[in-house]
């Protein structure tokens, strides 16, 4: 998916759909208008606390991995690492920060890992879970990192070597760093960042309970054409309870926010997504046997422009899956811009037993999703599609396995249009497998309306993220 900066400029998209939307008010174009709107306001908190300083790199090559984790280790039970404004700190080689309590990091200046290809794939932390690698481990309680400095994951060149492979082929053994990384993390805060060009996944935090992500700004930006970053999620997660995401900026190549297995009490208000796959609960049911839930979600307010879909919950099928139930999740108050499907329930996702990587229709019918899936609204969605999927501006899919619920799908004020067909053509939602209705007229994706429907391809332009408009 495209990464690029570039969102939607309204007077660019021709034909009828330029009558019947526009951009919002105030939805901000670049990281310096979303700094603009949505100002980092530091909380300064009670007391004063010891402040520790490390020295800053003499260049890019300068390793200071060693007095980072010093300076940790200094500031640890109640201090403060400051990181200057305008300082570089290059960190070549694994951290285990995971002896944290009590500590702070103000961070204002940048820190960027080296981009040793073959080095970080022999030495970095690695975690079983879609063959995971991690520059550093965080790890402990009441832990605030704040500020408006950068975490630089360096990725250019990783995208480059990745580039033609992916992440889920199980012949890959090209693995590449996720830029943060927390496990058993109790209370913790990132406030102001701007995490700057990932290897893989931005964000992966893991058997962790209270945290939040505030202010935040994630990039990734290529300047290879044919190598766009890939799979660079702004953020995943297992085994994570009471999540917080507030006013965020996210331009990347996958999923705009991604809680995957075992996720609990979510809240997710005001971001910007574009060129993204998506808000995404899941995927979910991948490993044989094992028992995934996302469970109490609410996302609201949010911008998604240009990426693949809107709002969606992946799940897997095949003959070697898990099983388990997404419930309980709200996505409200979704403006949308030249995404493919701007509601869409796959429970037909990846199997890595498959050669071709993506499970086939056949496969998935003989080895249904055992995901259930209840409870889940659509609300106050407006915008329009890409046109690839012609007059279809929506689809809910869900497993033919009789013993995997799927109801209680319910779409409200839903006003997503296509930029297909004529002025009497009216855009469709295909549903297939849920018990009951979902709030509008909705039709089997087999049906001979829907087929004429997605048949009705067209698409609308891109155009420069920077004003005019």
């Amino acid at each position: 998916m495209r990464s690029s900066s570039i969102l939607l400029t309204v007077s660019a998209v021709v034909g009828a759909i330029a009558h019947h939307v526009e951009l919002p008010a105030g939805v901000p174009r670049n990281i310096d208008e979303f700094r603009v709107k949505h100002p980092y306001k530091r909380s300064e908190g009670c007391g004063t606390r010891p402040i520790v300083k490390i020295r800053a790199s003499a260049n890019d090559t300068d390793d200071v991995a060693d007095d980072f984790l010093e300076g940790l280790h200094k500031a640890n039970n109640g201090g403060t690492l400051y990181l200057p404004k305008d300082d570089l700190y290059v960190i070549g080689k694994p951290l285990d920060l995971t002896f944290l309590d009590d500590v702070q990091i103000h961070w204002d200046g940048e820190v960027k890992f080296t981009n040793d290809t073959p080095y970080w794939q022999e030495h970095a932390f690695a975690h079983p879970f879609q063959n995971s690698l991690m520059f550093w481990k965080w790890g402990g309680r009441d832990v605030r990192i704040y500020g408006e400095g950068v975490l630089n994951g360096n990725g250019q060149r990783w995208w480059n070597e990745f580039a033609g492979l992916e992440i889920l082929d199980p012949s890959n053994t090209y693995l590449r760093p996720i830029l943060f990384y927390g496990e058993n993390l109790t209370n913790f805060a990132m406030e102001g960042i701007h995490q700057k060009d990932s290897p893989c996944w931005t964000n992966f935090i893991v058997a962790s309970k209270n945290v939040s992500f505030t202010d935040v700004m994630c990039t990734a930006e290529s300047n290879n054409a044919t190598a766009l970053p890939k799979n660079s999620d702004f953020f995943d997660s297992l085994n994570i309870e009471d999540l917080t995401v507030e006013r965020v900026w996210v331009n990347v190549g996958d999923d705009c926010f991604s809680p995957k297995s075992n996720a609990t009490n979510v809240h997710v208000d005001t971001m910007y997504c574009n060129g993204t796959h998506g808000q995404s609960m899941g995927s979910l049911g991948q490993y044989s046997g094992e028992m995934s839930f996302v469970q109490d979600v609410v996302i609201e307010n949010v911008w998604l422009l240009n990426g693949q879909h809107g709002a969606r919950l992946k799940t897997w099928a095949g003959p070697d899956i898990g099983y388990g139930f997404i419930d309980n999740v709200t996505f409200r108050n979704f403006w949308q811009a030249n995404n493919e499907y701007s509601a869409f329930i796959d429970s037909c996702y990846f199997n890595t037993a498959n050669s071709a990587n993506q499970i086939n229709s056949s496969t998935c019918a003989e080895y249904p999703s055992k995901m259930n899936i209840t409870n889940i609204l659509f609300e106050n969605f407006s915008g329009y599609t890409s046109g690839k999927y012609g007059m279809a501006v929506a689809r809910l899919t869900c497993s033919t396995n009789p013993d995997a619920v799927c109801e209680n799908i319910e779409f409200r004020n839903f006003t997503v249009k296509s930029p297909c067909g004529d002025d009497d053509d009216k855009p469709v939602i295909l549903c297939d497998g849920i018990k009951g209705g979902i709030g509008m007229d909705c039709i089997p994706a087999a049906s001979d309306e829907a087929k004429a429907a997605l048949k009705k391809k067209c698409s609308v332009p891109l155009a420069d993220i920077e004003p005019p408009f």
